[in-house]
């Protein structure tokens, strides 16, 4: 990395110290931004700013970085203090207050109403979360507090729908939890959820700093409003690696942002970590993507065929879909292979599945019948049509692995428990992430066959923008289909 700034970094750092602009730095993949971010800071000594993270390992990594007169922060640690302050009281963090009014609510039920709560109860619980992560508050409640998404979007941001008992029961619980967190009893949800809809006392430093601004949901956007009244935003981010749509995250994120906060955009386009050949092959999504002076050359190739050994350790497969990284894994681990299925959630996600579709003793063939059945009704209801199919192919992989559904599930527990210097992730999984050596499994699998939408395809582009910029060497397309049995 060049001790100097490029011209574009100079242009940046020239805004930020003699102008009030508030400033949007997109910033493409490997382009040093937070290299660029330490700069600016460096470049106003003394003065007071707030380093903005969505999560603890980028907050602590800026904290590393920034000069000392910097202070980095998550975003919930911010809303926790926002929030104490707004209601005059120290807060209790309980971590399963969500589950403790879900339970409390089912309890209360009789007969069937309850053993059918119970078997959804996960889900549910998943959904109150959901709730609060969109900004949802239940129709006819608190009806001074400003709507950010309406009943309908929540709705549809299931992949699985969500029946009418578990919207009672959501709403219900969200009413009570709403109520605990003015007494003082809050979860990790609620750090960002209660200062964003019902306010807080936000600290005020003169110049705020935000990071990943194009993954940013509507209620982030909201908490930021409420940040940086009549004080100078600083937010970077890069367009071509939204990939959060199914996760709440706004596709025109950083578009809503410029305007919100009337931005001056400024560009970094120089990849640090890109070789020339992969910004070459890039360019098709982004062509302003430039290499620096001193990158090497890389390395692109499609292999025609590849075995269980061609893999080097420490490198990472990449797939669009999980179904065929669980199918690679299988074959890895039997040629005596290490390897990591990245994705913690995804493990006992499955699981669920699995018992959702009946008693553990179902045979393989009637696990397979229920999962098409599973499949059939969800692809009818679900918006996310792809997920629905990946989970679908996903329990198929795991229900040919052994002769019950017992056996399945086994099979799922064992195979994410193992670990491996060899990383099996999907695209969504890799995104800030890099390797030397990156393998890009089943590229044909994008864009996805359930993509329809404008919106849909370039969520795909970005995609697959994503898995090629992971590489900061060599970069190998290779199809499932082509393996071979050394």
């Amino acid at each position: 990395m060049p001790h100097n700034p490029t011209p574009e970094q100079a242009l940046i750092i020239e805004a930020a110290v003699k102008t009030k602009d508030n400033i949007l730095i997109s910033a493409l993949a490997g382009a040093a931004k937070t290299t660029t971010l330490d700069m600016i800071c460096r470049a106003m000594p003394g003065q007071p700013i707030l380093s903005l993270a969505f999560n603890k390992r980028i907050a602590e990594e800026m904290a590393k970085r920034l000069p000392e007169w910097v202070s980095a922060s998550t975003i919930n640690s911010l809303g926790h203090r926002a929030w104490s302050a707004k209601i005059g009281k120290r807060l209790i963090v309980e971590t399963k207050k969500s589950y403790g009014l879900l339970k409390e609510e089912v309890e209360a039920f009789k007969g069937r109403a309850k053993s059918e709560a119970y078997e959804t109860f996960t889900d549910t619980l998943h959904a109150v979360s959901r709730a609060k992560l969109n900004g949802y508050i239940p129709e006819g409640k608190f009806i001074e507090i400003k709507r950010v998404i309406t009943l309908q979007d929540f709705l549809d941001s299931f992949d699985e729908g969500l029946t009418s008992e578990q919207l009672a029961l959501v709403d219900q619980v969200l009413v009570r939890s709403i109520k605990q967190a003015f007494d003082g009893i809050i979860d990790f949800d609620d750090q960002i959820y209660m200062p964003s809809l019902f306010g807080g006392v936000f600290p005020k430093f003169p110049i705020n700093l935000v990071d990943e601004a194009q993954d940013l949901s509507a209620l982030n956007m909201l908490f930021l409003q409420k940040l940086v009244v009549d004080r100078r935003l600083m937010a970077v981010g890069d367009r071509n690696q939204s990939i959060y749509a199914f996760r709440s995250a706004s596709t025109r994120s950083m578009e809503t942002m410029k305007s919100l906060f009337n931005m001056r955009e400024m560009t970094l386009s120089i990849s640090f970590r890109c070789p020339v050949e992969i910004v070459k092959l890039v360019r098709k999504h982004t062509p302003s993507m430039q290499w620096a002076d001193w990158a090497k050359a890389g390395h692109i190739e499609h292999l025609s065929q590849w075995d269980a050994q061609s893999i080097p350790e420490s490198a990472a497969v990449i797939c669009r879909n999980n179904a065929p990284l669980i199918k690679l894994a299988y074959r890895l681990l039997r040629a005596q292979r290490g390897v990591k299925l990245v994705g913690t959630d995804l493990g006992p996600q499955l699981v669920r599945a699995f018992k959702k579709l009946g008693p553990e003793s179902l045979t393989q063939s009637q696990v397979l019948e229920a999962i098409d059945k599973w499949e059939a009704e969800r692809l009818r209801k679900s918006k996310s049509k792809a997920s629905i199919n990946d989970k679908a192919e996903c329990l198929r992989v795991f229900a040919g692995f052994g002769p019950t559904m017992s056996a399945a599930i086994a099979y799922v527990e064992k195979m994410f428990a193992s670990g491996g210097s060899i990383q099996l992730l999907s695209g969504h999984k890799a995104k800030g992430l890099e390797w030397d050596v990156v393998y890009h499994l089943d590229p044909w699998r994008i864009p996805s066959k359930w993509a329809e939408t404008d919106e849909d395809l370039a969520q795909e582009a970005n995609l697959d923008y994503v898995i090629s910029t992971r590489s900061k060497d060599q970069l190998y397309f290779i199809n499932l289909e082509d393996m071979v049995y050394a």
